[in-house]
């Protein structure tokens, strides 16, 4: 089963570099479990409002929590693997 992500970021955003950098190990070490969608937050501006402060941010789409940083490896691999709702 496929676990369905979105990642909030926006261009020149150093520290959503680093989470980009976190997603893209777990989908090296995982690439069949994890679908992620990046969404840059200047396309909305309810996104904006919603995120601006906070990214960046990673939702699970089955669930109504997200992970906003600070994270690290081991907190995102508790926070995809957990069944929050």
């Amino acid at each position: 089963m496929t676990t369905e992500l979105t990642f909030y970021t926006t261009d020149g955003c150093h520290l959503c570099e680093e989470a980009k950098e976190l997603l893209q190990q777990l989908l090296s070490a995982c690439p069949e479990q994890y679908q992620i969608e990046t969404i840059d937050i200047i396309e909305a501006e309810s996104l904006i409002q919603q995120y601006g402060t906070r990214i960046p941010v990673v939702k699970r789409n089955s669930s109504v929590s997200d992970l906003g940083w600070p994270f690290d490896y081991e907190g995102l691999l508790k926070f995809v693997g957990s069944n929050n709702e």
